[in-house]
């Protein structure tokens, strides 16, 4: 199971803008792997989506691969109750997320067959709440 950081500085940060689709980021080439899956938008993940993608491609390769997990959640992400008036300050944790940016791998894999390999990600690349790219 995926879980957050040990340790912030702050328990409460600000969200920040996203910029779209760089070809220029630092995590956007096959380290690992033979195939990835990487982000064609931007946009937040959580935990759960993340351990969802992961469960799906560890179920369709039968545990026979090996998956590296590019994305560590990092933010904290908060919300308010609901029926709750507006102001009154920040809602309290609620769970960890990450920030993606277009064009980050988030996942890798090797070790199997590349068309079953493939299928995992596209079934694990549904999970996540924006657009992916299946490439090796």
């Amino acid at each position: 199971m995926i879980q957050g950081p040990k340790k912030l500085k702050f328990k409460k940060t600000k969200k920040g803008k996203l910029k779209e689709f760089n070809y220029k980021t630092s995590n956007n080439k096959l380290i690992f792997g033979t195939v990835g899956l990487k982000s064609i938008n931007s946009g937040f993940v959580s935990i759960k989506q993340l351990e969802a993608a992961r469960k799906a491609i560890v179920r369709q390769t039968k545990r026979k691969s090996k998956i590296w997990i590019k994305v560590t959640p990092t933010m904290p992400i908060t919300s308010k109750p609901t029926g709750v008036r507006m102001g009154k300050g920040k809602g309290q944790f609620s769970h960890w997320g990450a920030r993606i940016r277009g064009g980050t791998i988030i996942f890798e894999i090797c070790g199997f067959n590349i068309n079953n390999m493939i299928l995992a990600l596209k079934s694990g690349g549904k999970k996540l709440p924006f657009k992916t790219k299946i490439f090796n």
